[in-house]
């Protein structure tokens, strides 16, 4: 994880860096940048065994693919990165429709554990129970408040099946994991779930080849700076710079007259070069 990715959060991670200070008003940082770096901060990388995975290689190899979900896989980005050739992807919704969903909801301190459906111990659940709830009650949860403490998605009965004890249909209302008696109940809402078609477009078959493209349309120089510009742009490298001024402000502007690679109202991420090094800038202003 970069810097910029954290800051621009404004999570606890930045009071490490900032003696426990909050969230700074300001923010410049500029980190080295490799064809690996411009590639990752443009591009989504699949893990192989994901969705995104599976779709993507499936329209490459089929000219094109369906899959239905509750929810766009590319929203964020529709530049993909398989092994190391990357596709541009284009996301069609086709059609939708409402489709009934199940949460499993444990209660780790129940007031009352003598079952009114049945019991079950963790080891005697069925697969698909034990894939969902397990990494929940390996933490050995605890809680001091009253009701139900955690829900776990479960999705719609199709993508359970009819293996499951509690979806759709809960056959038990405890369940015992290493002596400990959890109240079990099920939630159900509406969802909409749509049908996607994906195509993709092979752009470059390899890294080096990916970041030139991206240098040809965002990289700039970073020149002619006075010597307090100077002072903030060396700042920023060396662990980011956080303090507001005139000398900032016209930092930022400089920036901001180029293309960003990731523009927002009040922050953004810019390909630049200073002094003969190119660096992936962050800034809030």
């Amino acid at each position: 994880m970069r810097r910029r990715q954290f800051l621009s959060s404004g999570a606890a991670l930045l009071s490490v860096s900032l003696a426990g200070c909050g969230h700074p008003s300001v923010v410049l940082d500029m980190n080295d940048a490799t064809a690996d770096d411009i590639a990752d901060e443009v591009s989504m990388a699949t893990e192989p065994g994901s969705e995104e995975h599976a779709v993507v290689t499936s329209a490459r190899e089929n000219g094109s693919a369906t899959r239905t979900g509750r929810y766009e896989l590319f929203d964020h980005t529709t530049t993909v990165r398989v092994n190391d050739t990357f596709y541009s992807v284009s996301e069609t919704r086709l059609r939708s429709s409402e489709v009934t969903v199940y949460e499993v909801l444990l209660d780790f301190n129940p007031e009352e554990t003598t079952p009114e459906l049945g019991e079950i111990e963790y080891d005697d659940l069925p697969e698909v129970d034990r894939d969902r709830l397990g990494s929940i009650l390996s933490e050995e949860p605890r809680s001091n408040h009253d009701g139900y403490d955690v829900g776990v998605g479960y999705g719609s009965a199709e993508e359970v099946g009819n293996d499951s004890v509690f979806v759709p249909e809960r056959q038990y209302d405890v369940l015992v994991h290493d002596g400990n008696r959890y109240r079990v109940a099920v939630d159900s809402r509406d969802a909409t779930e749509a049908e996607y078609r994906y195509e993709v477009t092979e752009i470059a078959a390899d890294v080096d080849t990916f970041a030139d493209q991206i240098r040809e349309q965002y990289l700039f120089a970073l020149t002619d700076l006075s010597d307090a510009e100077r002072t903030v742009v060396e700042g920023a490298i060396d662990g980011g710079y956080f303090e507001d001024g005139d000398a900032f402000q016209a930092v930022i502007e400089r920036i901001r007259q180029h293309e960003g690679l990731n523009e927002d109202d009040f922050y953004g991420t810019w390909l630049l070069e200073y002094e003969d090094v190119e660096y992936i800038t962050y800034a809030e202003w």
